[in-house]
């Protein structure tokens, strides 16, 4: 028993010896800098009683002066990353607001808004995600303008 116990503590220590430079390694090896996040918006969702069942991702690509038609979506928040170009985004009930590349716009659930781009020679690109209540809703719902 003895011999035993003085074999696994031979053993032992040698498994600390080994994993401590192993440590050593797996810690130069390291880099020193690692991925930069940059928080753009915080918010909690708006108008569709705080859950979301989907969340969509998509690239919205505007040639110059195109603009989308007054809509909303059915429980799903709408949050706009401009890319490239700049995007002009129009809510229900506020005043039209620029959307340059690098900022971004948040509108709440069930609001009919349209994004158009005014510059009538550059193309904007803009990540658009949808935080959905109940995917079995219309995604998207066409309105007149409103009034």
């Amino acid at each position: 028993m003895m011999l035993f116990r003085r074999r696994f503590l031979s053993l032992a220590g040698g498994a600390a010896a080994a994993l401590t430079a192993t440590s050593r390694i797996g810690l130069a090896q390291v880099p020193q800098s690692g991925p930069k996040l940059t928080q753009l918006l915080k918010a909690d969702l708006q108008g569709q009683g705080e859950k979301v069942q989907e969340t969509v991702v998509n690239i919205l690509e505007m040639g110059p002066g195109v603009a989308a038609p007054w809509h909303m979506h059915p429980g799903a928040q709408e949050l706009i990353f401009v890319l490239d170009g700049n995007l002009v985004a129009e809510i229900e009930g506020q005043r039209a607001k620029e959307v340059k590349a690098g900022e971004v716009m948040l509108i709440p659930a069930e609001v009919a808004h349209l994004v158009r781009n005014d510059d009538a020679n550059a193309m904007a690109r803009a990540l658009v995600t949808h935080s959905r209540a109940d995917k079995e809703k219309a995604f998207l719902v066409v309105l007149k303008r409103p009034s």
